[in-house]
């Protein structure tokens, strides 16, 4: 495994081995890996002859008020776990990526609104603005992201789409612990109490999803359904948004028709935002 902190030696690595007629699978981080990141590390070397990894805590994803300052950092760990798996790891500093007059943005509009884009602003576009530069930079075949930052992959899907971006973007499911609770950087926040309580957000999904099942088309009395549940946790400090969505358009439903629709929610424990999604799919 080798280790490139220049974005422009990453390109020429990445460029020299397409022209080998190598494919190169890619997983962008920001560090502190876990499970859910070593699966999709795995699903790009089973498809892939090249795995790429970075690890990078974007700046402009953060909002003044959020945690950019005591994101988990754990290079050495980090490292450690993709020896055996990435063929180079990519870690450029920030000023490589974004020097002093840096002064471009990327937007997707209509999917970046709605859900957490209502509660983080800015925060899409940082992400979308960091991924073009990360697929410029690497050149992938395949880039992988995992369902539970559900938005987030439907925005790198459309951007690469509507960009003509020469790659595949492979969503992997979401890799939970044993309890359910979806596997995040963040989890590391959580005290053991409201480790516990965290788990509420899934259990509301899950429930949520029960209900859709058992003939509940209300998108309205679902949420309130959803909310109840969380209601219950009172180590839930907050409820940002619990709900029902178009899994393509991200636009909440009023009325639950579609084959296929996405339950997701964010809440606040403690002082930790969660996220978590749901797929429910066969609606009868």
């Amino acid at each position: 495994m080798e280790t490139i902190r220049l974005p422009r030696v990453m390109r020429e690595t990445s460029i020299k081995e397409k022209r080998s007629g190598r494919t190169i699978g890619f997983v962008p981080t920001m560090g502190a890996l876990h499970e859910g990141h070593m699966s999709l590390v795995r699903a790009a070397k089973a498809e892939n002859d090249i795995v790429v990894a970075s690890i990078f805590v974007n700046p402009i994803q953060f909002s003044p008020r959020e945690d950019f300052d005591r994101y988990p950092r754990a290079l050495s760990d980090d490292l450690e776990k993709l020896e055996d798996l990435a063929d180079f790891v990519f870690l450029p500093e920030k000023e490589s990526m974004y020097p002093p007059d840096f002064s471009t943005r990327v937007e997707v509009v209509g999917v970046s609104e709605s859900m957490c884009g209502r509660f983080r602003p800015g925060h899409f576009q940082g992400v979308a603005t960091v991924v073009l530069k990360l697929f410029n930079i690497v050149q992938p075949s395949r880039a992988y992201f995992g369902q539970k930052d559900y938005q987030q992959s439907v925005i790198i899907k459309r951007l690469a789409r509507d960009l003509d971006l020469p790659l595949e973007v492979v969503v992997c499911p979401t890799v939970r612990e044993a309890d359910g609770l979806a596997m995040s950087s963040r989890n590391a926040y959580l005290n053991p109490e409201e480790r516990k309580a965290a788990t509420a957000l899934y259990r509301a999904l899950h429930a949520g999803a029960k209900a859709i099942k058992e003939g509940q088309r209300d998108t309205l009395q679902l949420s309130g359904a959803m909310r109840l549940t969380l209601s219950e946790e009172p180590l839930v400090s907050q409820v940002q948004y619990i709900s029902a969505y178009d899994a393509e358009t991200l636009q909440e439903l009023e009325t639950i028709e579609k084959k296929e629709i996405v339950l997701a929610g964010a809440v606040i424990v403690g002082t930790t935002r969660l996220i978590d999604n749901l797929l429910v799919n066969d609606l009868k």
